[in-house]
Order: C-alpha cells, then structure tokens, then sequence
C-alpha cells in the first residue's frame, strides 16, 4: 500500500474522531503546526525514518517537541504509528489531514507558481480571483520556479490557468513552425 492512501486513512480516522469530540479546529491547528515543524526540521524527519532509532526514542522525541502544543488526539496519532510502524509517514498524515479538513469546510488550496515570491497584495488579489471562480474560500500555496521567466501558473483543484511568459514563448513557437 502506498505511503499515500495509508497517509489518506489515518487522516480521516483522525478528522472522524475529532469531528466526533468537537475538536476538530483544534487538531487542524495541530497538524499545521505538525507538517510546518516536519517541514521545517530535516532532522526530525531522518529521526522518523531511520531504521536504526528504536520507536521509544521516536515518540520521546516527538513528545517532547510537540509538549503542550497538541491536544491528545494528535498525540494519540503519535502513538497509533509508532505502534504500527508508520511513524515515519506522520508528517504524511498531518498534510493529509489539512486537505480533508479543507476540503470537509469547503475550502479549496490555490496553487500558483512564478518565478518571483508573491507578494501579500499579489496574494491578496489572487485570493480574491480564486474566490470569484470557484465561490469556495481557497489557501494560497507559492512555489517559485525561475523557469518559467515571469507570470504565473494558477491550479485550482482540476483548474489551470498559465499566464507564464514560458508558455506564451512555447505558444509563439508552435505558430511559427506551424
């Protein structure tokens, strides 16, 4: 089974349970925090994936990060993989779940790449776009890509718009050798 779908299943137990007990604002907030700290730290995540480190120093570890920072469902979540072995796709579950919780609350995750950072009134705007469209709230994620020189590439769910000066010049060729 791939490191997905088993990623997809403890997210939606852990969204059940958490809808179950009213928290589930509160675990979202934790597995932000969670797939930023895993993002974040290198370390930690060569940690969960070494065979070589015993389970026990594995949850210590995560524990003792995550201290007082996590309600006992996601710390319940530490304990479930570690107790099958699946402690190394945590960071896994944790994004899995902010797209289910996403997704459970109508709200959509705009990818754009451009080859510069956005800035917040560029983010701003393009929010407000994505709003327009769709008629969901909607995330922002940037990732910047030099190769495609200026513009922007827009995905919204199975919507893509490429306003990238790369694809425009790709345009321009096939018109020319047409």
């Amino acid at each position: 089974m791939s490191n997905n779908r088993v990623a997809v299943r403890y997210a939606k137990a852990i969204l059940e349970l958490s809808q179950e007990q009213n928290i589930a604002d509160n675990t979202y907030t934790d597995m932000q925090l969670i797939t930023a700290t895993m993002v974040e730290s290198e370390e930690l995540q060569t940690v969960l994936n070494s065979t070589v480190v015993k389970s026990d120093i594995k949850k210590g570890a995560l524990l003792a990060i995550f201290d007082g920072k996590i309600n006992e469902i996601s710390k319940g979540l530490i304990s479930i993989l570690i107790s099958n072995k699946r402690i190394a796709d945590f960071g896994a579950v944790a994004s899995q779940y902010i797209k289910l919780y996403d997704a459970a609350k109508g709200k959509e995750v705009a990818k754009v790449t451009s080859a510069i950072p956005l800035t917040q009134s560029l983010k701003t705007a393009v929010l407000s776009k994505v709003k327009e469209l769709t008629g969901k709230e909607a995330s922002l994620e940037n990732t910047v890509d030099p190769s495609i020189l200026g513009g922007f590439i827009l995905r919204v769910g199975d919507i893509q718009y490429d306003a990238s000066i790369s694809n425009k010049l790709k345009v321009l060729k096939r018109e020319f050798n047409a």
